[in-house]
């Protein structure tokens, strides 16, 4: 441990749904993600990502995660994205 994430979580519920996502964040596939934010990003799944254990600005102990998107209009440009900003996972193929 001893990353820094904008927020972790504790709660049950909420650390089961991003294990959730988690599952549907296969590596290499093609997926459109809408952040909660209302943003959108489409591409490739470089790596499936974790659920792990991380530290919030004022040292509380949590759980969060980051995938990266390698961007489908701009593959060069990849998108480092915490699993908790993820409202919904849409998945297109595989690259």
């Amino acid at each position: 441990m001893g990353q820094l994430a904008p927020r972790v979580h504790t709660d049950p519920d909420e650390i089961a749904r991003l294990e959730a996502l988690v599952a549907a964040l296969h590596d290499e596939a093609v997926v459109e993600i809408e952040l909660d934010d209302g943003g959108r990003v489409t591409g490739v799944v470089a790596v499936r990502p974790t659920v792990q254990t991380f530290r919030d600005p004022e040292g509380r102990e949590g759980s969060n995660g980051v995938v990266r998107i390698d961007d489908a209009l701009a593959p060069a440009r990849a998108h480092m994205l915490w699993l908790d900003a993820i409202r919904r996972v849409r998945r297109l193929g595989t690259a």
